[in-house]
């Protein structure tokens, strides 16, 4: 708490000195200004934890200071100074945003508890700052570690819809990131400093997912004890980003069909009907195509849903971020384990390289998390991995197949690498492979890289 600045404003010598001496004797680092351009110039210098201003100055006034504090110090908290009888200019001050005021002639015990309670006020805004800078960083984009072409792709339509109300959904296996995808969004809107709100459809049981997004009344249900606020409402002006969204009954569909047309709906057992203003993210781990083709989803809530799609890659398509994933996931874990590891070996980088990942992200992150944990040597090795990892590395090596299935996928890998590295153009790439683009053509339709070019939009 001691050691704070504090800028202290008045245009009478005597007060402004005897102020200052007080609170450096109570171990505040303190600077006197006696008028509005000085006190301006010195915010201007350095930045101050508390701001003590006189209402009256003799070029301006304390309402002048509190606006250029409110908007190029937002985290310096300001006491305003009145003189008696003046208490309308007070309540004026605390309304445009001062913390506190003190009337004069000031005392020294008075002055000591306000300046304690607005110092914690500062502390207290200054730790939340952190926290959400914190949060913007960890859910950048930035923050994405892939050196992919589809997942720059993919970073570029984010930065085209994000700060938009268009709803998105987002497909793909479970762990590929979909969840950090939509707070990555979130952060990029114009509502990143409103709530984000997360639901995982199946998470919870059909008969309280309901209740869950849109609330209850007393009374409604067995259990519903009091009204409860819905994660619709939470979200207000906000984001909510509804997780595994197949998994919702049909009912419910049915709803969530109404709100994404009017933004309204009715609590559970309720008749009033409630209006939000918030952004819909979805995601799937299910084909919902399929979905709809075998009557579990809702065509017409497909439709509305798949306005913006994102299609995640599982990490076998994304083999080169591999290396890249692992290395930063060791820096995460020592840092937060204080343990000190100098790297990965170059056998056990091969293990997690030709690994095929059906957790995706997920699952390498918790095989790094393990390996910190558990390794005692400075590197990561082979013996610091789950036996699956190596296992499914054993099997690959000794699986019989004939020689037309061994080449295909080579020649699969080979072609798709090609592809990436020219950005999809067919021209270039069969001039690198050294064959025509007819049979570049003919390979990309045998090994399905034909639909993956459509899927991008490079066809």
């Amino acid at each position: 708490m001691r050691e704070k600045n504090i800028l202290v404003v008045d245009d009478d010598r005597i007060i402004l000195d005897s102020l200052c001496e007080f609170l450096s004797l109570e171990g505040f680092r303190t600077k006197g200004a006696e008028t509005l351009k000085a006190a301006l110039a010195e915010l201007e210098k350095q930045s101050y934890s508390l701001v003590i201003t006189d209402i009256n100055l003799p070029d301006g006034d304390g309402f002048e200071l509190l606006d250029a504090v409110e908007k190029n110090c937002p985290q310096t908290v300001v006491i305003a100074i009145t003189g008696y009888g003046s208490i309308e200019s007070a309540v004026k001050a605390i309304r445009q945003g001062a913390y506190e005021y003190l009337t004069k002639p000031i005392v020294d015990d008075e002055l000591r508890l306000v300046v304690e309670r607005a110092i914690k006020q500062q502390s207290l805004m200054s730790e939340n700052e952190n926290l959400r800078l914190q949060l913007e960083q960890k859910y950048s984009l930035e923050n994405i570690i892939s050196h992919d072409y589809k997942m720059a792709k993919i970073f570029e339509l984010i930065e085209a819809v994000a700060d938009s109300k268009t709803t998105i959904l987002m497909a793909g296996p479970s762990g590929t990131g979909k969840s950090i995808l939509a707070r990555a969004i979130h952060q990029r809107s114009s509502r990143r400093d409103k709530p984000f709100v997360e639901v995982g459809c199946g998470a919870l049981p059909e008969t309280l997912l309901e209740s869950e997004l849109f609330g209850h009344v007393k009374g409604s249900f067995t259990g519903a004890v009091s009204n409860k606020e819905g994660k619709f409402l939470a979200a207000n002006n906000g984001t909510i980003f509804l997780d595994e969204v197949a998994n919702a009954s049909p009912a419910l569909q049915a709803k969530l069909l109404r709100v994404l047309e009017d933004r309204q709906f009715e609590p559970v057992g309720s008749n009033k009907t409630e209006t939000v203003d918030t952004r819909i993210l979805l995601a799937s781990n299910k084909d919902l195509n399929e979905e709809v083709k075998q009557g579990r989803f809702r065509e017409d809530l497909y439709y509305r849903i798949n306005v913006v799609t994102i299609d995640l890659p599982p990490l076998c398509e994304r083999v080169g971020d591999i290396r890249l994933l692992a290395k930063y996931f060791l820096q995460v874990y020592c840092a937060q384990n204080n343990k000190e590891k100098l790297g990965i070996t170059n056998e056990a980088m091969e293990y997690l390289e030709r690994y095929p990942w059906p957790g995706n992200v997920r699952e390498l992150e918790n095989t790094i998390e393990r390996a910190v944990l558990l390794s005692k040597d400075k590197f990561i090795g082979p013996l610091d991995l789950p036996n699956s990892i190596k296992q499914d590395r054993q099997q690959k090596v000794y699986n019989p197949m004939s020689l037309k299935e061994a080449m295909a996928k080579p020649e699969k890998n080979l072609i798709h690498q090609a592809l990436e590295a020219n950005h999809w153009n067919r021209q270039e790439t069969a001039k690198v492979l050294q064959i025509n683009r007819t049979t570049l053509y003919k390979k990309m339709k045998q090994y399905g890289l034909d639909a993956e070019a459509e899927r991008l939009g490079l066809t």
